[in-house]
Formats: structure tokens, C-alpha cells, sequence
């Protein structure tokens, strides 16, 4: 809020201005009334008083208008820059961040959350000093310019308001609290569903899907309809309050009229100043339910912003020099866990090699590329490139030397070339059908309705999981980063396609060190070493010769797959 002080004094001038207005109307009014009655104002006189009555209310229009227009433009960049500064430490934060908290919580943040903070950084604010000014300035007007013992007994209700006020908003939180609860569980069932919604028609899950939409949709309304419910019950509070004085004012007032104490003008300065409390007191409900709300998603989307990084950005390398990557009896836990998903791992690995990664389901081989992502720090021992720790590099240079491919690779709602050239946004037509040629992919885009002008849908729907993965490897070749890491990523393709690729690639990485991660043993007889994993230990290393030479667990998969392929073929 600090960057849009400017916005909200001048907004608050503007309400000042209007306060000092509103306040001057009625009091000009009872004098014209008291002039009138005693027939000391003529026509002229008359004409004059209107006018400047009637340019009063046309300032206090424009005022209202401007004091808007700042105040909402001022609330609206507060909302952009929570959200943008929301996407922004999710982006650096890593997966323990992410199991940790549910995608409908984050999604709810970034939308419901951030929307009732702007609110209350906005309307709420302005709101409450305008009531605020405006009951001030109207008291003060009432005890000091018309009559005090007439002021203090037409307020005897409103502690009665002030307690009713306080009761009601703590049911308010309470119910916006579990409102943005049940709207969070409502958008996971919602993500949950459209993101596996194959998985979902395959078991024949659509009528329990919706059936739980329904309930998760019938608690998000009613706990919706809760808060508002209370919320309403301001202005019950209000009508009566007003309503209790306006009666106390007439029957005193007019005691005081009678008494000849007080003039017809007087009293109707006065009643029309009890009018004007009408908007403070609906200022005061709407206030305190927009705070209300606002605290209730800001104890929601505070400990996000405020979130640590799992893996902290402390590198001060901004480039990786050419060198070997190196793992020094390198271990790690998983935070959840007590046994170690990589144990004392050593290897070396120099510039434009190929180290090739296998083992039984578990054996650690997806951890080692995590911590050489650094998606998570090792518990003990060291990953070096080019004699560096990986923590002295900065999460951008890292990320730029590595080109990773998954064995559930993420295609972006893009064309198939938007998505290859992801990293490369510059790359030409020629440069992305060259890598797609590489990936074995080309032929296959060329078949769909507008080639590679043709949208993969979300996550990549339209196409194949083959497909997906060759689109993917494309994209990463095309980044023509330093290291490239296939993590089974051609688990979906064929092995007469995985041939294809494997030779194209190895004209293609002169220069360029490849980690591959396969239970397909054929995908690593090119690998200049590979490590076999069990248990997070190397139990077997060595070339694809020595390997089956050694006769361990690599030889006999690798008879196994060969005997497996022979069969396939005949």
C-alpha cells in the first residue's frame, strides 16, 4: 500500500472534501428555513441560497466520482501486484512446496483470496475514514452547532448498535473463514477432475464425480449464504438504530420547540444531520464485514507469500563453464522418510559423454536428477560441476544448462511448434522441424490437421503419450543446453522409433553431456558408463560390455529384454 499513498491522499482529500459538504447542506438549509419562517429571506436571497446549495451537491458528485476512480485504480494494482508477486514465489518454490499444499487452495488464493484483500485495501479503507470523517464532523455539528442536550439523548441507541456490530462481525469472519475453505475444496475437486478426466471416464466415475461436485458446490453456497446471511443482519441493526433516534430527536425536539429553546430550523438542521449518520452506520457494517473477510484470506494467503523456499536461490554463478559433473558420496533422504532414497553415489562425468542410469522401480534414479535440478538439496555429500557445488550456481544458470525431459512430459494449451519452441521463443520454422526430424516426431506432426500450426490441447491431450514425449525431447533439443537429462523419456515409444531417436541424438550431442534414465536397457548401449542403482546404491557400474560381461542384474535384464524383442518379432 505504501507504492499508492500518493492515490489514497488524494482520495482522502476528495472524501474530506465531501464530509465538509455534507456537512455545510444541512446547516445552510436550516437557515434558509429559520429566514424563511421569520421572512427575513426575498426571492433573490432565495434563488442565491438554492444555487449555492445546488453547486454544493454537484461537487460533492465529481468528488465522489474522482475519489473513486483513484481509489479503485490504487486497489486494483495492489490486487496485480499480490497476484503477481504470488505467481512469482510459486514459480521458485519447490516439489516438497507442492505436496505440501493442495492446487484449489493455491488457486483460491491467486483468485477469492486476493480479491477480498483488494477490497479491503480499497473499498474498506476509503470507506471507513469517509463514514469515519463524516460521523465525526456530523456529531460535532450536532452538539456544538445546534444543541448538545438534544445530540446526547438522540445517541443513547447507538452503543446498543456498537455492541450488535461487534457480535455480528465475529460470526462473519468465522463464516468467510469456512466460506474460502469450502471454495478451495470445491476448485481441487474441479482440477482434480478435469486433469484426469480419461482416468475418470475409463472407471466409469462421472455420476460419483458429480454427485460430490454437487455436495462440494451445495457447502461452498451454504457457507457463501452463511456469511452473507450475517452480514445482513448490519442493517437490521442500522434501521432500528436510526429508527430509535429519529423518534427520540421528533419527541425531544419538539419539547425543546415548545419550550421555545430551539427554532422549526434548528430541528430540521438537526434531523437532517441524523439523516446524514445513516451512511456512516452502513459504512461501519460494510466495513467490518470487508475486513472480515479481508483477514480471513489474508491468514490464508499470507503464509504463502511469507513460505520459505524449499530450496533457497543463494548461488551467485551466473554461468556454468564447460567441465565434468561430479557426485562425491552423495546421499539424500526425503524429508517424510527415514531411509535414504540415494546412498554414498560417486561417479564422473565429462563434457559430451553419455552416463546411463538403471535399476530396479525406487532405486534412486529420479532422486539423483532431482538433486541435480535441485528441486531438493543433498543430505549429504557433493554434486560439483566444473569443481563448483551446485549451490554455488543461481537457480537461472542451473536451469539454463539443463534440458530435461520426464517420462510425463507438460505440453502447454499451444501449437505443437509453440511448444517446441517453448524454450527458444525465436527458433525458425526450419530450426524447430530440424529437432523435430531429430525427436523422430516430424512425420507424425505432419499428419495432424494443421501440422505444426496444430493445438495439442491442454497438457496435450490430442496427442499420443509417444507423441507427447517426442514433442518434449524436440523442445529440449532445441534448447541446446549443456546437459540434456531423459528421465525415461522414451518409455512410450516403440523400440524401432526409440532406435531412430538414439542414433539421430548421437550426431546430434557433439559437445553435449546425456544423462538417460531407462528400464529399456537398449536406450543405454551407447551410454560411455552407466551406474547401475539399488536400494540408492551403485551396486554395478561400467560400459554396456562390461556390464553384461559382469553377469549381475544389468545382464540378465539385458538378456530378458533381448529375449523379449526376439519374441515380439517373431
Amino acid at each position: 500500500m505504501r507504492d499508492h499513498a500518493r492515490a489514497y491522499v488524494i482520495a482522502a482529500l476528495m472524501l474530506a472534501g465531501v464530509a465538509v459538504l455534507t456537512v455545510w447542506l444541512p446547516r445552510q438549509i436550516g437557515h434558509v428555513v429559520d429566514a424563511l419562517v421569520t421572512r427575513q429571506l426575498d426571492l433573490p436571497g432565495l434563488a442565491r441560497e438554492l444555487s449555492l446549495m445546488i453547486a454544493a451537491g454537484v461537487a460533492i458528485y465529481f468528488l465522489r466520482v474522482g475519489w473513486r476512480l483513484y481509489l479503485f485504480a490504487a486497489a486494483y494494482q495492489l490486487g496485480q501486484t499480490l497476484r503477481t508477486r504470488l505467481y512469482s514465489r510459486l514459480t521458485l518454490q519447490g516439489p516438497r512446496f507442492f505436496q505440501q499444499r493442495r492446487t484449489g487452495d493455491l488457486m483460491a488464493n491467486a483468485t477469492n483470496d486476493i480479491d477480498a484483500v483488494e477490497m479491503t485495501a480499497g473499498e474498506a479503507m476509503l470507506a471507513g475514514f469517509d463514514g469515519t470523517l463524516t460521523l465525526v464532523l456530523v456529531v460535532a455539528m450536532m452538539t456544538l452547532g445546534v444543541d448538545w442536550r438534544l445530540a446526547l439523548v438522540a445517541l443513547l441507541p447507538f452503543p446498543l448498535m456498537a455492541l450488535a456490530f461487534w457480535y455480528i462481525s465475529r460470526h462473519v469472519h468465522e463464516a468467510w473463514a469456512q466460506s474460502l475453505d469450502r471454495f478451495s475444496k470445491l476448485n481441487e475437486h474441479v482440477q482434480e477432475t478435469f486433469a484426469g478426466v480419461r482416468t475418470v471416464r475409463a472407471l466409469g466415475l462421472e455420476q460419483r464425480s458429480e454427485k460430490q461436485f454437487g455436495e462440494l458446490a451445495k457447502k461452498a453456497a451454504d457457507t457463501s449464504f452463511d456469511a452473507q446471511r450475517w452480514e445482513a443482519a448490519y442493517e437490521p441493526a442500522v434501521g432500528f438504530t436510526l429508527a430509535t433516534a429519529t423518534a427520540i430527536t421528533l419527541g425531544f425536539g419538539g419539547y425543546l420547540i415548545w419550550q421555545k429553546e430551539m427554532t422549526v430550523g434548528q430541528l430540521t438542521t438537526f434531523s437532517l444531520y441524523l439523516g446524514n449518520l445513516i451512511w456512516p452506520m452502513f459504512a461501519a457494517g460494510w466495513v467490518l464485514s470487508l475486513i472480515e473477510r479481508g483477514k480471513a484470506a489474508w491468514a490464508r494467503l499470507g503464509p504463502v507469500l511469507h513460505e520459505p523456499l524449499t530450496v533457497e536461490d543463494a548461488g551467485s554463478v551466473s554461468a556454468i563453464a564447460p567441465g565434468p559433473l561430479v557426485a562425491r558420496a552423495l546421499s539424500f533422504t526425503y524429508p517424510t522418510q527415514q531411509r535414504r532414497a540415494l546412498d554414498s553415489v560417486d561417479f564422473r562425468l565429462e563434457p559430451g559423454q553419455m552416463l546411463g542410469l538403471v535399476g530396479p522401480t525406487g532405486a534412486g534414479k529420479t532422486t539423483l536428477v532431482r538433486l541435480l535440478l535441485r528441486q531438493y538439496a543433498p543430505s549429504h555429500g557433493a554434486l560439483l560441476w566444473s569443481d563448483k557445488p551446485l549451490a554455488d550456481y543461481s537457480l537461472q544458470a542451473l536451469r539454463e544448462a539443463v534440458s530435461w525431459v520426464s517420462q510425463e512430459p507438460f505440453l502447454f494449451t499451444a501449437s505443437v511448434a509453440d511448444n517446441i519452441r517453448l524454450a527458444k521463443p525465436d527458433a525458425t520454422p526450419e530450426d524447430v522441424e530440424r529437432v523435430a526430424r531429430l525427436a523422430a516426431v516430424h512425420d507424425d506432426i505432419m499428419r495432424l490437421p494443421r501440422g505444426y500450426d496444430t493445438p495439442v490441447g491442454e497438457r496435450g491431450v490430442t496427442l499420443s503419450g509417444g507423441q507427447n514425449q517426442r514433442v518434449a525431447i524436440a523442445r529440449a533439443l532445441l534448447a541446446d543446453s549443456p546437459l540434456l537429462v531423459l528421465d525415461d523419456a522414451l518409455s512410450a515409444v516403440d523400440t524401432g522409433t526409440e532406435a531412430a531417436i538414439l542414433s539421430h541424438m548421437k550426431q546430434a550431442r557433439a559437445g553435449r553431456t546425456v544423462i538417460v534414465i531407462g528400464h529399456r536397457l537398449s536406450a543405454l548401449v551407447e551410454a560411455d558408463h552407466t551406474l547401475v542403482l539399488r536400494d540408492g546404491r551403485v551396486v554395478e557400474q561400467g560400459s554396456h560390455t562390461q556390464l553384461v560381461a559382469h553377469d549381475g542384474w544389468y545382464a540378465r535384464q539385458w538378456r530378458y529384454q533381448q529375449l523379449e524383442a526376439s519374441l515380439d518379432a517373431d
